[in-house]
């Protein structure tokens, strides 16, 4: 699976945030950190793409997955790689 664009929201003080950027991070998997409390037109964007306020959430090439733990993340990279 080769996708365009992966972006993490995150908050900075979230664990969940960090075990999921971790995760991505031990797979080898390239993506965009993007803070949603440092900048609020991000917070913005993510609510508007994942329907709630809470973090993290990942959209790869417009897939969303929202408010997960790696658990979750494993799962949906799986069926990521299933349907490309």
């Amino acid at each position: 699976m080769n996708p365009k664009q992966i972006r993490i929201f995150i908050k900075p003080y979230c664990p969940w945030c960090h075990k999921a950027m971790r995760w991505l991070d031990e797979h080898d998997i390239e993506y965009e950190k993007v803070d949603v409390i440092a900048d609020e037109a991000a917070f913005d964007e993510m609510v508007r793409i994942s329907g709630q306020e809470l973090a993290p959430v990942i959209e790869v090439d417009g897939k969303v997955l929202a408010d997960f733990g790696p658990e979750e993340l494993a799962k949906f990279w799986e069926k990521m790689k299933t349907t490309n």
